[in-house]
Protein backbone atom coordinates (compact mmCIF):
# COMPACT_ATOMS: atom_id res chain seq x y z
CA UNK A 1 0.00 0.00 0.00
CA UNK A 2 3.24 2.00 0.11
CA UNK A 3 2.32 3.91 3.40
CA UNK A 4 5.91 3.59 4.66
CA UNK A 5 5.47 0.88 7.31
CA UNK A 6 9.03 -0.11 8.22
CA UNK A 7 9.27 -4.08 8.36
CA UNK A 8 10.29 -3.52 12.32
CA UNK A 9 7.06 -2.51 13.41
CA UNK A 10 5.55 -5.57 12.08
CA UNK A 11 7.64 -7.85 14.14
CA UNK A 12 6.34 -6.04 17.10
CA UNK A 13 2.59 -6.59 16.91
CA UNK A 14 3.05 -9.06 19.42
CA UNK A 15 -0.49 -10.98 20.34
CA UNK A 16 -4.03 -9.54 20.50
CA UNK A 17 -5.52 -9.32 24.24
CA UNK A 18 -8.62 -11.82 24.97
CA UNK A 19 -11.83 -11.10 26.02
CA UNK A 20 -13.04 -11.21 29.21
CA UNK A 21 -16.15 -12.31 30.62
CA UNK A 22 -17.00 -8.72 31.07
CA UNK A 23 -16.14 -7.91 27.73
CA UNK A 24 -18.36 -10.23 26.37
CA UNK A 25 -21.21 -8.81 28.22
CA UNK A 26 -20.89 -5.84 27.18
CA UNK A 27 -21.43 -7.15 23.98
CA UNK A 28 -17.74 -6.77 22.37
CA UNK A 29 -17.71 -9.58 19.65
CA UNK A 30 -13.78 -9.22 19.07
CA UNK A 31 -10.13 -7.99 18.64
CA UNK A 32 -9.33 -5.91 16.10
CA UNK A 33 -5.99 -4.60 14.28
CA UNK A 34 -5.72 -1.11 13.57
CA UNK A 35 -2.64 1.46 12.61
CA UNK A 36 -1.95 4.85 14.03
CA UNK A 37 0.03 7.18 11.20
CA UNK A 38 1.87 10.45 11.57
CA UNK A 39 1.68 12.55 15.28
CA UNK A 40 -0.50 15.00 16.75
CA UNK A 41 2.40 16.98 18.28
CA UNK A 42 2.01 15.65 21.72
CA UNK A 43 3.20 11.81 21.16
CA UNK A 44 -0.24 10.28 19.76
CA UNK A 45 -1.12 9.48 16.35
CA UNK A 46 -2.66 11.80 14.01
CA UNK A 47 -6.66 10.20 13.97
CA UNK A 48 -7.68 11.94 11.06
CA UNK A 49 -4.94 11.31 8.81
CA UNK A 50 -4.85 7.69 10.17
CA UNK A 51 -8.63 7.58 8.47
CA UNK A 52 -7.45 9.84 5.21
CA UNK A 53 -5.05 7.67 4.09
CA UNK A 54 -7.14 4.42 4.13
CA UNK A 55 -10.36 5.90 2.78
CA UNK A 56 -7.80 7.30 -0.29
CA UNK A 57 -6.61 3.67 -0.53
CA UNK A 58 -10.28 2.30 -0.66
CA UNK A 59 -10.99 5.12 -3.48
CA UNK A 60 -7.87 4.48 -5.52
CA UNK A 61 -8.05 -0.07 -5.39
CA UNK A 62 -9.55 -1.54 -8.23
CA UNK A 63 -12.90 -3.16 -8.01
CA UNK A 64 -14.09 -1.16 -5.36
CA UNK A 65 -16.55 1.83 -6.08
CA UNK A 66 -17.16 4.36 -3.63
CA UNK A 67 -18.91 7.66 -3.04
CA UNK A 68 -18.04 10.27 -0.67
CA UNK A 69 -20.27 13.14 1.00
CA UNK A 70 -18.95 16.25 -0.14
CA UNK A 71 -18.79 18.16 3.17
CA UNK A 72 -16.16 15.97 4.19
CA UNK A 73 -12.56 17.56 4.19
CA UNK A 74 -9.81 15.46 6.11
CA UNK A 75 -7.58 18.11 5.72
CA UNK A 76 -9.46 21.51 6.99
CA UNK A 77 -9.56 20.68 11.09
CA UNK A 78 -12.46 23.72 10.67
CA UNK A 79 -14.34 20.60 9.06
CA UNK A 80 -13.08 17.59 10.89
CA UNK A 81 -11.98 16.35 13.68
CA UNK A 82 -11.18 13.74 16.46
CA UNK A 83 -14.31 14.40 18.82
CA UNK A 84 -12.19 16.31 21.64
CA UNK A 85 -13.20 14.42 24.21
CA UNK A 86 -12.08 10.67 22.58
CA UNK A 87 -8.74 8.76 23.83
CA UNK A 88 -5.88 10.03 21.24
CA UNK A 89 -4.79 6.88 19.37
CA UNK A 90 -1.46 5.58 19.73
CA UNK A 91 1.25 5.77 17.23
CA UNK A 92 1.76 2.18 15.02
CA UNK A 93 0.02 -0.93 15.13
CA UNK A 94 -3.01 -1.09 17.97
CA UNK A 95 -5.54 -3.81 18.95
CA UNK A 96 -8.95 -3.31 20.46
CA UNK A 97 -11.81 -4.84 21.23
CA UNK A 98 -14.97 -4.35 19.28
CA UNK A 99 -18.51 -3.78 19.40
CA UNK A 100 -19.91 -3.78 16.07
CA UNK A 101 -22.75 -1.67 16.89
CA UNK A 102 -25.73 -3.65 16.15
CA UNK A 103 -27.02 -2.74 20.25
CA UNK A 104 -26.93 0.97 19.73
CA UNK A 105 -29.38 1.14 16.48
CA UNK A 106 -32.22 2.48 18.56
CA UNK A 107 -30.08 5.53 19.94
CA UNK A 108 -28.63 9.01 18.03
CA UNK A 109 -24.26 9.46 18.36
CA UNK A 110 -25.26 12.84 21.00
CA UNK A 111 -27.31 10.19 23.30
CA UNK A 112 -24.52 7.52 22.83
CA UNK A 113 -21.95 9.55 23.80
CA UNK A 114 -23.56 10.78 27.28
CA UNK A 115 -23.85 7.19 28.51
CA UNK A 116 -19.95 6.63 27.64
CA UNK A 117 -17.63 5.23 30.36
CA UNK A 118 -15.27 2.79 29.42
CA UNK A 119 -15.23 2.55 25.88
CA UNK A 120 -15.19 4.98 23.16
CA UNK A 121 -16.64 5.19 19.65
CA UNK A 122 -14.89 4.27 16.08
CA UNK A 123 -12.66 6.69 14.60
CA UNK A 124 -9.98 5.91 12.13
CA UNK A 125 -10.31 2.31 13.37
CA UNK A 126 -13.58 1.98 11.49
CA UNK A 127 -12.71 2.87 8.16
CA UNK A 128 -9.42 0.88 8.53
CA UNK A 129 -11.93 -2.41 9.67
CA UNK A 130 -14.29 -1.74 6.46
CA UNK A 131 -11.92 -1.13 3.73
CA UNK A 132 -8.50 -3.16 4.81
CA UNK A 133 -8.98 -5.55 7.56
CA UNK A 134 -12.98 -7.03 7.57
CA UNK A 135 -14.06 -6.09 3.90
CA UNK A 136 -16.71 -8.62 3.84
CA UNK A 137 -18.79 -6.33 6.50
CA UNK A 138 -19.49 -4.42 3.58
CA UNK A 139 -20.53 -7.37 1.79
CA UNK A 140 -22.64 -7.90 4.93
CA UNK A 141 -23.94 -4.29 5.13
CA UNK A 142 -24.60 -4.61 1.59
CA UNK A 143 -26.51 -7.77 1.82
CA UNK A 144 -28.44 -5.75 5.10
CA UNK A 145 -27.16 -8.82 7.16
CA UNK A 146 -25.40 -5.80 9.69
CA UNK A 147 -26.20 -2.62 10.16
CA UNK A 148 -24.28 0.11 8.56
CA UNK A 149 -21.98 2.58 10.55
CA UNK A 150 -21.74 5.45 12.64
CA UNK A 151 -18.55 6.41 14.48
CA UNK A 152 -19.25 8.60 16.93
CA UNK A 153 -15.48 9.89 17.33
CA UNK A 154 -14.96 11.76 14.14
CA UNK A 155 -17.03 14.67 14.09
CA UNK A 156 -17.82 16.51 11.11
CA UNK A 157 -18.40 20.55 10.30
CA UNK A 158 -20.76 21.03 7.29
CA UNK A 159 -20.40 24.22 6.52
CA UNK A 160 -16.71 24.65 8.05
CA UNK A 161 -17.67 27.31 10.71
CA UNK A 162 -16.44 24.63 13.61
CA UNK A 163 -20.17 23.65 13.99
CA UNK A 164 -19.72 19.94 14.43
CA UNK A 165 -23.04 18.72 14.47
CA UNK A 166 -22.44 15.37 12.30
CA UNK A 167 -20.72 12.39 13.08
CA UNK A 168 -19.00 10.17 9.93
CA UNK A 169 -21.02 7.21 8.49
CA UNK A 170 -20.42 3.92 6.70
CA UNK A 171 -22.26 2.05 4.70
CA UNK A 172 -22.57 -0.03 1.65
CA UNK A 173 -25.69 -0.10 -0.69
CA UNK A 174 -26.16 -1.72 -4.32
CA UNK A 175 -22.29 -2.09 -4.04
CA UNK A 176 -21.10 0.91 -3.38
CA UNK A 177 -19.06 1.99 -0.21
CA UNK A 178 -19.99 5.29 0.82
CA UNK A 179 -18.63 7.69 3.30
CA UNK A 180 -21.08 9.99 4.57
CA UNK A 181 -22.14 12.23 7.48
CA UNK A 182 -25.16 11.89 9.85
CA UNK A 183 -26.76 14.47 12.42
CA UNK A 184 -25.48 13.65 15.94
CA UNK A 185 -28.74 14.47 17.28
CA UNK A 186 -30.86 12.44 14.86
CA UNK A 187 -31.45 8.79 14.58
CA UNK A 188 -30.65 6.64 11.92
CA UNK A 189 -32.21 3.47 11.90
CA UNK A 190 -30.13 1.40 9.45
CA UNK A 191 -27.15 2.32 11.28
CA UNK A 192 -25.58 1.09 14.87
CA UNK A 193 -22.78 2.54 16.54
CA UNK A 194 -19.86 0.49 17.11
CA UNK A 195 -17.66 0.90 20.26
CA UNK A 196 -13.94 -0.07 20.77
CA UNK A 197 -12.32 -0.86 24.37
CA UNK A 198 -8.41 -0.32 23.91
Amino acid sequence: MVWGIQEAEFDRIGEPPLLTDKDRRDGFVGVILSYGFGHDGRGNADAVLSGKLVWEYACKRRGVKTWQCEDIHFDRSDHFRLRPEAPPRPKGYYFSKIQTGERYQNLNVSQFLKRLDDPTCCGPEGIQLLTITHTHFTDRMNDRKMPFMAFGDYHVAPHGFSDFCDALQMFCSQGILGLGIGKVDLNYPLFGIPTLRF
